[in-house]
């Protein structure tokens, strides 16, 4: 479900190596929206603008990358993201039908995130969210989480968006389409927005760190 995940609250873990620094060992995603394709569908857009799995699984097309506002077409795909109605001097949407979108080289529309869409899902998630951290371990497979959590509340669209123009936050897919020779294969979406750990107040007006160690 697009809703929090508890009592209001988006609850987010992150993977660190000890509860001593609580360094960050990957950035975090923010939430998985995913777009309307111009082709109709995950599979088809995958089969136009992925590539063969780099690791030699075979049989299997991959989509993936990092897209940051500004940046150049993606060397493997061919795409590149732009933000269409959002004014970055002023921080102000100067039209509500514009969205955020990839590209291709001759700057059409290949996919494509309304501002609607986007500002309802992104203010149902985070309106308030905890960002706890966590060691993971295996074999069995094993968590274990952190007294120092951050809990970050009050954001609004306009936040998200200028990270977005400010190269904040960026699209980060893991699209993939495995037995890709079978016509009725299907695509596994993830349409991942991320952020860097030490960037995730930018996104809040508000944030406080708490030990719950400390009582």
């Amino acid at each position: 479900k697009p809703d929090a995940d508890y009592l209001g609250w988006e609850v987010k873990q992150y993977g660190v190596a000890n509860f001593e620094r609580y360094q960050p060992k990957s950035p975090i995603t923010l939430f998985t929206p995913e777009p309307v394709y111009r082709l109709g569908s995950s599979t088809k857009f995958v089969r136009e603008y992925g590539y063969p799995d780099k690791s030699g699984k075979p049989d299997r097309i991959n989509f993936g990358g990092i897209y940051t506002l500004g940046k150049a077409q993606h060397a493997d795909t061919g795409l590149r993201m732009v933000l269409d109605g959002f004014d970055r001097d002023s921080d102000k949407i100067t039209n509500i039908d514009g969205g955020l979108a990839l590209v291709d080289r001759r700057g059409e529309s290949v996919a494509e995130w309304k501002f609607t869409a986007l500002m309802e899902h992104w203010n149902r998630k985070h309106a308030q969210a905890v960002y706890i951290p966590s060691i993971f371990r295996t074999p069995p497979p094993e968590y274990a989480f952190g007294a120092q959590i951050l809990l970050c509340e009050q954001t609004d669209f306009v936040l998200f968006l200028s990270a977005i123009a400010n190269g904040i936050v960026y699209y980060d897919p893991a699209l993939k389409l495995e037995n890709a020779s079978n016509s009725a294969s299907s695509a596994k979406a993830r349409s991942q927005f991320r952020i860097k750990h030490t960037m995730i107040t930018k996104v809040y007006h508000r944030s406080e760190v708490v030990d719950l160690s400390l009582g």
